[in-house]
């Protein structure tokens, strides 16, 4: 192009004014600086719940972590206590292990007695209690004329620490009795 013609283009091509960016008012800028403090406190707000938040839990962790130190020491120990409650629930005629027995019962109660200072409980059952799946594990089962899933018998003691159950009481439990073979037999034969 000749420069003519880039005269007649810039001629006809409106220069625009030249716009400066306009200053805020003051009262713009109370409201803008008023936005930002609000923000600022919102997240102050926020970051110190989510620390409050966290402290809780840590300290929830941490009781829970006190209160619950024993578990696995009494995991352990439940087999010796089981034995000793097996041997001493036993009748003995000599009495020279007679005099064994009042011994090891002493060693049995000091046992259970420090266990239960450290919030470990024997889970109190009782026979023709309801069978509880949270504290019971059922080994047998019996038919019995009354109503089913009772206790028939206790085979070996639960125990729990505090509010968990560390083992479950092993029992036996009813069940409504089977019909008759003998009524299924006598059908049987008749149809041959």
């Amino acid at each position: 192009m000749k420069k003519k013609e880039k005269d007649k283009v810039n001629e006809t091509v409106p220069e625009s004014p030249k716009t400066t960016p306009k200053e805020p008012t003051l009262e713009e800028q109370i409201v803008l600086l008023k936005a930002e403090v609000d923000q600022w406190k919102n997240k102050h707000a926020m970051a110190y719940a989510d620390m409050d938040n966290l402290r809780k839990s840590q300290e929830k962790t941490f009781f829970e972590a006190l209160r619950y130190r024993a578990e696995g020491f009494v995991d352990k120990l439940i087999p010796a206590l089981d034995a000793f409650h097996i041997a001493l629930k036993n009748p003995v005629e000599d009495p020279k292990v007679k005099n064994y027995l009042v011994g090891f019962e002493y060693i049995y109660n000091q046992i259970q007695q420090a266990l239960e200072g450290e919030g470990v409980k024997v889970i109190p059952i009782k026979l023709s209690d309801a069978f509880d799946v949270k504290t019971m594990n059922a080994l047998d089962t019996v038919e019995d004329e009354g109503p089913p899933d009772r206790v028939m018998k206790i085979l070996s003691p639960g125990y729990q620490l505090h509010d968990r159950v560390v083992k479950p009481a092993l029992v036996t439990v009813s069940k409504k009795p089977e019909p008759k073979q003998e009524a299924k037999q006598n059908n049987g034969e008749s149809a041959a």
